[in-house]
């Protein structure tokens, strides 16, 4: 079937089941999500929702492809020194800014003297220890580190990475205003309600995940904030908007209907696991954190709530991340085994009459109550009562905190449902080296694991480090990988819509979208 037959025929389906042509501009694409982004300056905030509006502003000096490897984008190459310490860089010539200006090595500096300045990048650190960034020519430029970095190249394919055009307007960059290389610029944000996109006719693809190498091949891209599920699906079916975030509940409907595509983000990064108050009874003993891991049976509980659209993840780091490997880390792993649980259970001095009593944290939405409610039922068989408290992500990392280091307590220590998202194992380094992201487990040891982890730049020696920190983990039964959690983005996508991709790490990529006449 040639192209113009399949829009032909997608047309008349359209036609068939009464969808209506979506109003506006013939050549607008219209993008449904459920929340607005913090900002337009990538130094500003750290939300999926924000970076995914930011990759369609801004480009990075590096590319992922589609299997999450760092490749040339921006920089068409890069030498690094034998120390690890200095990186010397190469821009493609003819770059553009959407103002007109040239992109140059300057504005390089001016973009990583800002995510250090006095009011730094909130992901600062993520850039790595850098002492000085060196303008050789317009092209060409260095950046020297303090210390070796294993994940700065693979940070500069981020988004938060993002290169800002020095042409902007400081007064008023990030809540009315962006200047960037990327395929779309800004044209205006609403707050709340919609942020419109123009196509940029000066954009050249170098190095991203798509076969178009030239601009977007439609005019605008509109963002709307639209934070009912059920009112995204409505607005899908009449054609107000072309993708959206579907209700989850629904997505087996819509499968079933065959009116709209389903895109299942992979590689999203995210990784679902289990972690404990280790500062007090009954988690500081490794038997109870064990108790859990065993009692608990993820791979039924994902089937039951959501099917295909999540995956059993053994991992500490996620699916798509250096250093996954299925294999290796279930084999270090606790398989469910309800009879061990209860011996150790036993162990800690608890049981049937005198259940091992405690709390499990866990953040709003996604049917994650539902999912909850299964892993409580199977640590009853185990002899633990977990009761479930429910809140806002924010409110929880704020309460595993205050948890881990309220010492004094003698209420029981609890455990929650944590989720972080990450492209790197360094994540593991921001949540468990000294003092940790919330406070939480620490040792000497793993301390020194994780530090090689970041120094170790050699692939295979780093490799060995990060999968020395995920035995550790694991056999200390620290962090207990649970799910990669893809239905947190799933796309609906109109007949009339064709190209679109979602590239690692929950990025859409528009450059190969066509709209059908």
């Amino acid at each position: 079937m040639t192209a113009s037959h399949h829009r032909l025929s997608a047309a008349l389906l359209s036609s068939a089941l009464g969808l209506t042509a979506v109003p506006a501009f013939a050549q607008d694409v219209i993008w449904a999500r459920y929340g607005d982004i913090d900002s337009l300056d990538p130094h500003r905030a750290t939300s999926t929702l924000s970076l995914q509006i930011w990759d369609q502003i801004y480009d990075t000096l590096l590319a992922f492809d589609m299997d999450a490897n760092p490749v040339p984008n921006m920089a068409e190459s890069w030498e690094a020194s034998e120390d690890g310490l200095t990186y010397r860089f190469t821009l493609h010539e003819g770059i553009l800014c959407h103002d007109g200006s040239p992109f140059t090595a300057e504005d390089v500096r001016f973009t990583i003297d800002r995510a250090f300045g006095e009011t730094p990048s909130l992901t600062r650190t993520s850039w790595g220890p850098i002492e000085s960034v060196e303008v050789i020519d317009d092209l060409i430029f260095e950046i020297t580190l303090e210390t070796p970095f294993a994940a700065f190249l693979t940070f500069l394919a981020d988004p938060f990475s993002s290169m800002i055009c020095s042409g902007i307007d400081t007064d008023t960059f990030g809540s009315s205003t962006a200047i960037g290389t990327g395929p779309f610029k800004l044209v205006s944000w609403a707050r709340g309600s919609e942020i419109v996109l123009e196509s940029f006719d000066g954009f050249r693809n170098l190095g991203q995940a798509a076969e178009n190498t030239g601009a977007p091949g439609f005019d605008r891209l509109l963002v709307r904030t639209i934070p009912e599920a059920q009112t995204r699906l409505a607005a899908l079916r009449t054609g107000t908007v072309h993708i959206a975030e579907p209700p989850f509940d629904d997505i087996d409907a819509i499968r079933t209907e065959g009116l709209l595509d389903i895109v299942i983000a992979e590689n999203t990064g995210q990784n679902v696991f289990w972690q404990f108050t280790t500062s007090r009874p009954p988690f500081d003993d490794i038997r109870a954190r064990q108790a859990v891991a065993l009692a608990t049976d993820p791979a039924m509980a994902i089937e039951i709530i959501y099917g295909d659209l999540s995956q059993r993840e053994w991992c500490p780091i996620s699916r798509g991340v250096f250093g996954n490997d299925q294999d290796f880390c279930e084999a270090l792993g606790y398989a469910h085994d309800p009879a061990r649980a209860r011996e150790l259970v036993a162990e800690l001095g608890f049981g049937p009459g005198n259940p091992l009593r405690t709390t499990m944290l866990v953040w709003t939405g996604g049917n994650r109550h539902m999912l909850a409610e299964i892993f409580q039922a199977q640590l009853a068989e185990a002899n633990i009562q977990a009761e479930i408290e429910i809140m806002d992500i924010g409110t929880m990392n704020a309460r595993v905190r205050a948890e881990n280091e309220d010492v004094n307590n003698t209420t029981p220590g609890t455990f929650d449902m944590m989720t972080w998202s990450w492209f790197d194992p360094d994540i593991l380094f921001q949540l468990w080296h000294s003092p940790g992201a919330y406070s939480g487990y620490q040792s000497p040891e793993l301390d020194a694991l994780l530090q090689e982890t970041r120094t170790t730049i050699e692939p295979e020696a780093r490799l060995e480090a990060v999968h020395a920190v995920i035995e550790y983990l694991m056999t200390n039964a620290v962090h207990i990988g649970l799910y990669t959690p893809g239905w947190e983005w799933v796309f609906a996508v109109r007949p009339e819509i064709e190209g679109l991709q979602v590239g690692p790490f929950v990025r859409p990529n528009f450059l190969d979208v066509t709209v059908a006449q």
